[in-house]
C-alpha cells in the first residue's frame, strides 16, 4: 500500500494504517527530540504526544509532505517541554554555585534506536559532548539549527516549521552557531583510523579497568581530559587529577566493563563486584570521547536501571 492509500486509511481511523504511515519516521524523530531536550525518556514522551497529535490533525495534514509536518509538531512539542522545564546539564557545564537540587542531568542515547537508516551526519549529531552544548541554546536556535543542519531541511522549510521566516531562522542560526562554538570540544585529532584501532582502543581500557591498572588508563587520556559521573557533581581534568580519583576511590575495588553503544561513541557498561551476591552488579555506563588515539572525555553516567536502556544485564559473573 503507498503512502497515498495509507493516509486514507488513517484518516478513515485506521489505526494500523497510521502505524505504517509514520513508522519509518519513529527513529529520527526521537534521535531530534532527544537532541532538543536531552533525555531520552523526556524524548520518548514528547514523541509519543507528537504522535497523537499527528493522528488527530490527519484531517488537516497535506499530502505530499510527511516528514516535514511530523518535524513541526515534534519540535513545537520539543519548544513546548523546553520552556518548561530545567535544561539538562553535565558536572563540568555546571555554573559555579548552581543549587544542585534543581539540577537535571543530561541523559545518554542507546545507538539501537538511531535506527538502521539514519545517516552519518545524524549519527555524528547524537554524540554527548554536542548534545550538551545544545542545551545552552535557547529553544528556538536549537531548532533551527537541529532542522537545517543535522536533518537537512531548507531555511524556508524550518521557517515554515517553526512559524517564521527564512530572514529570522538565518538569523538565529547565525547566532547558534556562534554560541555553540564556545562551548563544543576542540575537534582535537583525527580518530584513529578504522575499527580495528578503535577496537584496540577500546581492549586495552577495558582489561585495564579490569586490572585496576592505573598508569594504562591514565596513559590513555589526553592532557586535558575530564573524568565525570552524574549525578555526582564533582569532576575532574587532567591526568594526575583523575589518577588521585581513580586510584582514592574506584580502583580500589574489582571491575567488569561490557562494550555498549551510546550517542555514536565507545562506550561500556560498568559492573562492580558485590561479594554478598557473587557477581559483578550495575554500576553504571562510560561514554568516551576520543581524540586520535587518546581518551578525551569520560562521561560515568552511575544510574539505577539505565542497563535496560542499552539491553545490558544487570549483573555479570
Amino acid at each position: 500500500m503507498d503512502q497515498t492509500a495509507l493516509l486514507a486509511a488513517a484518516r478513515s481511523g485506521d489505526a494500523d494504517a497510521f502505524g505504517r504511515l509514520v513508522g519509518g519516521h519513529r527513529a529520527e524523530l526521537l534521535a531530534h527530540c532527544y537532541r532538543m531536550l536531552g533525555s531520552l525518556h523526556d524524548a520518548e514522551d514528547a514523541l509519543q504526544e507528537s504522535l497523537v497529535r499527528a493522528w488527530r490533525g490527519l484531517p488537516a495534514f497535506r499530502a505530499g509532505a510527511l516528514r516535514p509536518w511530523l518535524y513541526r509538531i515534534a519540535t513545537n512539542r520539543c519548544l513546548t517541554l523546553i520552556e518548561q522545564r530545567a535544561r539538562r546539564e553535565l558536572p563540568a557545564d555546571l555554573s559555579p554555585g548552581a543549587p544542585l537540587t534543581e539540577v537535571a542531568w543530561l541523559e545518554p542515547f542507546p545507538d539501537r534506536r538511531l535506527g538502521p537508516a539514519a545517516t552519518v551526519e545524524q549519527r555524528e549529531g547524537i554524540g554527548l559532548a554536542f548534545v550538551a552544548a545544545l542545551q545552552h541554546l535557547s529553544g528556538p536556535q536549537r531548532a533551527a539549527l537541529l532542522l537545517r543542519e543535522v536533518l537537512g531541511f531548507s531555511a524556508a522549510e524550518v521557517a515554515a516549521q517553526l512559524d517564521t521566516t527564512v530572514a529570522a531562522v538565518n538569523s538565529g542560526l547565525q547566532r547558534a552557531r556562534a554560541a555553540l562554538a564556545e562551548r563544543r570540544p576542540a575537534p582535537g585529532d583525527p580518530v584513529p583510523a578504522g575499527a580495528d584501532k578503535i577496537k584496540e582502543l577500546a581492549d586495552r581500557y577495558a582489561a585495564a579497568w579490569e586490572a585496576a591498572d592505573v598508569d594504562t588508563i591514565v596513559a590513555l587520556l589526553t592532557d586535558g581530559a575530564t573524568y565525570s559521573m552524574p549525578p555526582l557533581p564533582e569532576w575532574y581534568r587532567g591526568r594526575a587529577a583523575i589518577r588521585e580519583f581513580l586510584l582514592a576511590g574506584p580502583l580500589r575495588h574489582r571491575w567488569r566493563l561490557r562494550p555498549a553503544g551510546a550517542n555514536g561513541q565507545l562506550a561500556f557498561g560498568t559492573y562492580l563486584w558485590d561479594e554478598d551476591r557473587n557477581a559483578y552488579v550495575w554500576a553504571g555506563l562510560d561514554v568516551l570521547r576520543l581524540a586520535g588515539p587518546s581518551i578525551a572525555e569520560v562521561v560515568s553516567f552511575l544510574t539505577d536501571g539505565l542497563q535496560r536502556d542499552f539491553d545490558l544485564p544487570a549483573e555479570v559473573r
